[in-house]
């Protein structure tokens, strides 16, 4: 052996063993129906009540919370009978490539909620001035009984906080990518699988149309605009779920984005201190970017991490 195999030799002994599974023929196509099959499951369930009322009724919240808890249990069943189906034999275990699992779970709980949060800086400070209360107070009411009895109370809160996150993560994230990384690999998949998130909230432009809620051009620029921004979030949370292998950071971080919203900067641009408010939106922005690697480090997390295993190469995103 001369001194270049030699050095290929040390080269490759001192990877990572992922246990990359043999991509079968076919795989890609397998993949991306299981993928439609799951979204058209999880959006269809919405539907499958009669009902005149709007979406934010108490009532119709009750039913869809019924029947997406049903699908949402239910979207294992596809992973493993996309694994049977393809015959991949992954190393990690079923709930492990769903991001269900012990190892690095403190981290994962932590970090990706603090990064989401550096990103809303410029938001949670413009909360904090036009708050009423004093930081006291506001401890007060977090530790209160009654403010989360309240809460649980209300059914969209429920909703936005609570079922929406984790059914949609479930689905959409824990099951959708390990049936996407072996075909895309881990980048690739990270922008693929927020299309089946992005167009399962096009359901919405089907509501507002019945209910009259706004001009038909308005529905759909909305609807574009929610496309857009959810498709965005997505990957944002696929990039969470592949660097720390757990389902729970972006369960967290999606429950905070729905809470916080979009960011109103028309509102900004009227606030009195807007140059302040303005000052750390940016400097939101620059520490979300500067801290995103570091802070999804898998070394956290156990790397490599479970869905890392279904294929990965040295230098991708998942080390």
């Amino acid at each position: 052996m001369n001194y270049d195999d030699d050095l290929t030799a040390r080269f490759n002994s001192d990877q990572p063993n992922f246990n990359v599974a043999s991509v079968p023929d076919g795989l890609c196509w397998v993949s991306i129906i299981s993928c439609l099959l799951l979204a058209c499951s999880y959006v269809g369930s919405l539907y499958v009540w009669k009902s005149n009322l709007p979406r934010d009724h108490p009532a119709v919240i009750k039913r869809r919370f019924t029947s997406v808890l049903i699908v949402s249990a239910l979207s294992p069943v596809f992973v493993w009978a996309w694994k049977d189906f393809t015959g991949i034999q992954p190393g990690p275990s079923l709930l492990a490539l769903m991001g269900i699992r012990l190892e690095g779970l403190m981290p994962a709980v932590i970090l990706p909620l603090l990064l989401t949060m550096v990103l809303f800086l410029g938001p949670l400070i413009q909360l904090a001035m036009d708050c009423p209360w004093s930081f006291i107070d506001g401890i007060k009411v977090i530790v209160d009984p009654c403010f989360w009895a309240l809460c649980l109370s209300d059914m969209r809160w429920l909703r936005n906080q609570v079922v929406a996150p984790l059914t949609e993560e479930l689905v959409f994230r824990a099951c959708m990518l390990p049936m996407l990384v072996p075909c895309a690999g881990p980048s690739i998949s990270i922008f693929t699988c927020p299309l089946f998130f992005g167009v399962a909230h096009f359901h919405h432009v089907i509501e507002l149309l019945r209910f009259g809620q706004g001009t038909v051009s308005g529905i759909f620029l909305s609807a574009v605009f929610q496309f857009s921004y959810t498709a965005v979030f997505g990957a944002y949370t696929a990039f969470i779920f592949i660097r720390t292998g757990h389902l729970v950071g972006p369960v967290l971080c999606h429950s905070f984005c729905n809470y916080m919203g979009f960011p109103a900067l028309s509102a900004v641009l009227d606030h009195p201190q807007r140059f302040t408010i303005l000052f750390f939106y940016v400097l939101g922005v620059i520490l979300f970017f500067l801290l995103l690697f570091p802070m999804t480090d898998p070394l956290f997390f156990g790397s490599p991490t479970p869905v890392c295993t279904l294929k990965s190469t040295p230098g991708s995103i998942c080390s």
